[in-house]
């Protein structure tokens, strides 16, 4: 399959798919003077919202078989032909180690931890803080004790730490999938494929764990969901070995030409979903790790704005729903939530 294998650890460490180069104490240093002189609107002036999210939606199945509903950033909860799947939930104030200092939300999440619904399963794609909320998952570990917990090689033991039994956890190395049923008789495969990033929750400890992006099917629905992920040449080969996809969930934010090869910004973005097979193959393109945490450089609306205009000069698909609003993935037709805009 080329590009599409095992994860390989060399000195403790993993490797990325192709060579990558992860700034250190160096990119810091040149950081630091771009954020002094920067003038862009990094967080909303104005808290957007308020955003929330209807629970009782979820007593009724989605006729389409397929709804998701963003919470910002990652978060999503993903109803796919009776399974119920939580992707990397932060419902934390702060995308930091710290409840005091670090990326703050710019609104608070849609709706409490306990009024989600039964959940199947729950996927943290790696360990950075964007993707793993410690409180969260404590907080689920208590509150789903029946959810399984699939995720990266080498996260297992964060998630026992913080509650979840090991006898729910399931780790997988790249290529390698896990088969999630639920009580009804539902069913649906995780399977685990390489992304180019990197992970670890202190700077001194990177790559001990593995990162990942998932392919999601169902018995009738596909969804690829791409973490994080800098822009390399897989994406043809996973949309060609695991495709057609019904949607494809690509970060657009927390981007810089400094850190391109670990994150994709919305023009790789762009590119990878087209590498991916486009419309109809690859589906809706549906941004995500954006509009919900200051994590770069950019305005905090750059993201969705460059992404939109790509979309109409390139005929892209765009799915956006607005934050915490369960929504229906549904053949042809594109979602172009305008939430983000400035109110006039």
């Amino acid at each position: 399959m080329g590009l599409l294998r095992r994860a390989e650890m060399v000195d403790g460490k993993y490797l990325n798919p192709v060579p990558t180069t992860v700034g250190g104490l160096k990119l810091i240093f040149r950081v630091l003077p771009l954020m002094i002189a920067n003038r862009e609107e990094r967080f909303p002036h104005t808290a957007p919202g308020p955003f929330l999210t209807d629970s009782s939606v979820y007593a009724q199945p989605p006729a389409s078989g397929l709804r998701l509903t963003w919470f910002g950033h990652s978060s999503s909860l993903i109803e796919m032909d009776g399974v119920r799947l939580l992707v990397d939930p932060v419902w934390e104030q702060r995308a930091s180690p710290l409840t005091w200092a670090g990326p703050k939300r710019f609104f608070p999440p849609t709706l409490p931890l306990k009024e989600l619904p039964l959940l199947d399963a729950v996927l943290v794609s790696h360990d950075h803080y964007d993707h793993l909320g410690a409180e969260t998952l404590r907080a689920l570990a208590t509150l789903q004790p029946q959810a399984r917990w699939v995720t990266a090689l080498g996260v297992g033991p964060i998630l026992n730490q913080l509650g979840v039994p090991n006898t729910n956890i399931i780790e997988l190395n790249w290529t390698e999938a896990a088969h999630i049923e639920t009580g009804n008789g539902a069913a649906c495969e995780v399977t685990s494929v390489p992304a180019r990033h990197f992970s670890g929750r202190s700077a001194t400890r990177r790559f001990e764990t593995l990162w990942a992006s998932f392919v999601l099917r169902g018995s009738a629905h596909t969804v690829y969901y791409g973490g994080d992920s800098g822009w390399w040449e897989g994406f043809q080969e996973i949309g060609a070995a695991y495709g057609p996809f019904d949607l494809t969930m690509l970060e657009i934010g927390a981007f810089h030409e400094l850190w391109h090869q670990i994150h994709l910004g919305p023009d790789n973005a762009a590119r990878a979903y087209q590498e991916l097979g486009g419309f109809p193959r690859a589906g809706l393109l549906m941004p995500i790790h954006w509009g919900l945490f200051n994590l770069a450089l950019h305005g905090w609306r750059q993201p969705i704005e460059r992404l939109t205009a790509l979309a109409d000069v390139h005929g892209l698909k765009l799915w956006s729903p607005t934050p915490g609003c369960p929504a229906e993935v549904v053949g042809e037709q594109d979602i172009r939530s305008e939430w983000w805009k400035p109110v006039p």
